[in-house]
């Protein structure tokens, strides 16, 4: 099969993982091309990801997840030149060797079954209040589209081009997965859930962790502020204990 598809690894501080998702990337069948965004890492994320056989985009400082999905999809563009432009697949850095079970996200695409996929992990891993952001973000889609998901917030995506182009500009931060999703079914496009056997790192419950889902909560409630303010104004319903 000749490379159709292009994967974009967005990715902060993941020097222990980086490789080894690069690698189980690059063998899926129509990859020809992984390009890591080294979203201002600390540690030696980019020169790993370079090493393992990645083409790496860095940013100086980090920008969130949006932007390093556009600085990918934009590398991407570029080096299609006048070429038939790729499909967009993008995976989380942490996913390790589990990235080799991605095939299946990208053959609807390729098929032109269907405009965007997003995965639905049949590994499911411990929420540590993650739940509230997944409510939240289903509740939304569902509001604004009649789309049910298993997974909203799922990152591991793949997307036509074209699809790609009629989201952007994309959403704030950890927004980015719940607005693709309601600008692209609003516009027409076709969006459907893929069960795959992957999965992120357990999901931890520090202080660091409460804080990340803090933010993902914030930057979810904005997008659907723009898309559907109602969602946010009921938000203590889906949480009733707060």
């Amino acid at each position: 099969m000749t490379g159709d598809t292009a994967v974009i690894i967005p990715a902060a501080n993941e020097a222990d993982r980086i490789a080894a998702t690069v690698k189980a990337a690059a063998a899926l069948p129509g990859v020809d091309l992984v390009v890591v965004v080294d979203d201002g890492s600390r540690d030696q994320t980019g020169r790993v990801a370079r090493a393992a056989g990645a083409r790496v985009v860095r940013h100086s400082r980090n920008r969130g997840k949006a932007a390093a999905m556009e600085t990918g999809a934009e590398a991407v563009r570029l080096l299609d030149e006048d070429a038939t432009p790729r499909h967009l697949l993008f995976l989380d850095a942490d996913l390790g060797r589990t990235a080799a079970a991605a095939a299946p996200l990208v053959e609807p695409v390729r098929a032109g079954e269907a405009d965007m996929t997003i995965a639905v992990f049949t590994t499911r891993v411990k929420l540590g209040g993650h739940g509230l952001v997944v409510r939240l973000s289903r509740e939304g889609i569902r509001r604004a589209t009649g789309l049910e998901l298993a997974q909203p917030l799922n990152g591991q995506r793949c997307l036509t081009r074209a699809a790609f182009e009629a989201a952007r500009p994309l959403a704030h931060g950890f927004g980015v997965e719940t607005a693709l999703t309601i600008d692209l079914v609003r516009k027409g496009y076709r969006v459907t859930e893929v069960e795959v056997d992957m999965a992120h790192r357990a999901t931890g419950t520090d202080w660091r962790a409460q804080l990340h889902r803090a933010i993902q909560l914030r930057d979810v409630a904005r997008a659907l502020a723009i898309r559907d303010p109602l969602v946010t104004q009921n938000l203590h319903k889906l949480h009733p204990n707060r």
